[in-house]
Order: structure tokens, then sequence, then C-alpha cells
């Protein structure tokens, strides 16, 4: 008899979630047990159902990949956590392995290969899309992967994501619980690190660098 690996996916966009919770039930030992649509609510399904996976978006509202990995990292530690972004940048993959994330794929990945990362993970072994570790190699050997991005804090970070995806200071100061004054400040800041003169540079700056593929909506 096949073992199930139970799986929830964590994702704010429910057309993805629909699409690859049915890409994943079309393999025999995959059963996807929960959805999420924010951290909070991955958070909360995972200690309700006790998965063996948990594939996580990283931009996700209330609570973002970053953060939830940490915790679901410190409060479950035999879980296994899947990023898959379409973040292909080395700085996110980084930040993500460091929070305790054991594999990192791209939205361009197929089912055989996120297949294959689950039974990786499942076998305690990382793995990283090939995209993905190519540019972590460039990086690590003083290629020329290196990110402009690779200096930003986590609260930066957490901005700037928010900002590419054409949030105004309000909406970001709303989904941080942060003052407009302080993120009017981290605006001003990541400009100036990332030289940059305003949320158009800004943008075409992360569209160079994978961040998106296109540029926002407001």
């Amino acid at each position: 008899m096949i073992k199930m690996i139970k799986i929830i996916l964590a994702d704010d966009h429910s057309l993805v979630r629909t699409g690859l919770s049915r890409l994943l039930e079309d393999v025999d030992e995959f059963t996807v047990i929960a959805e999420a649509n924010n951290g909070i609510d991955a958070i909360a399904r995972v200690k309700e159902h006790c998965p063996d996976v948990t594939i996580l978006d990283i931009n996700m509202p209330k609570l973002d990949g970053i953060k939830t990995t940490e915790i679901l990292r410190r409060d479950f530690p035999e879980l296994k956590i899947i990023i898959i972004s379409m973040h292909s940048d080395e700085l996110f993959p980084q930040r993500l392995l460091k929070a305790g994330a054991n594999a990192y794929l791209t939205k361009d990945s197929g089912i055989q290969e996120i297949s294959h990362a689950i039974h990786e993970v499942m076998a305690d072994r990382s793995y990283i899309c090939t995209e993905v570790a190519h540019k972590l190699a460039l990086l690590n050997s003083g290629g020329n992967g290196s990110s402009p991005f690779k200096n930003l804090s986590k609260r930066e970070l957490e901005v700037l994501c928010l900002m590419i995806k054409g949030l105004k200071v309000a909406d970001i100061s709303d989904k941080l619980c942060l003052s407009p004054k302080t993120v009017s400040t981290y605006r001003y800041r990541l400009l100036g690190k990332l030289s940059v003169q305003n949320d158009i540079e800004l943008t075409k700056l992360a569209m160079q660098h994978g961040f998106i593929e296109e540029s926002p909506l407001p």
C-alpha cells in the first residue's frame, strides 16, 4: 500500500492553488488535505491537519512567506517546507533557505520537478530548481549574478515587495502595521540604496532581476 504524502498549499491566488492541487492529486501518492490564502491561515491549517509538506508562496497577505516559514520551522521542526514563487532572483532563495525552507522552486516548474522536490525533502534532502541554483552559484563564486537587493533588511524587502505590486504608502502601512511615516522612510531608504529615482525605475529594476514578470497593476 502506498504511503500518502499529505500536502497543504498556501497561495493568495485561488486559481494557482486550484491548478497546483489538481496536478498534485494526479500523482498517486500525493493528497492535498487543506489550502490557505495567507500566511496566518497557513500556520493554522498546519496546526490543524499536521501535513508532511507545506507548499508556500512568498507574497501572501497578512504574513509573508519568509515570516511564515520562520514560524513554521520553529513550531513544526519536522515539517517539510517548499517555496514555489515567481521570484528567481538569488536574494529570495537565500532568505527562505535561511528561514528554514527545504526547497525552492519557481512557478515555471513543471509537476515532474515539483514531485521530485517533494520526494527530495521527504528524504531529508534540500532541493533548489536549476535556474535558481545557477544564480546562487554565480553569486557564491563572485560572478555577475550578484543582486542589487542583497543588502536590504528583511523589513525593507517586505516594503519592496508591496511597492512593486503597486501598493500605495497607506496600503503598505495597513498590511505591515506600520505608520505611513515609517513606510515613507523605508521607501526613501530603498530608493537610495538601489540608486533609483522613483517607483517606475524601481519596478524596472525588479523586472530585470526576476521579481516580477510584468508591470504590476495599480
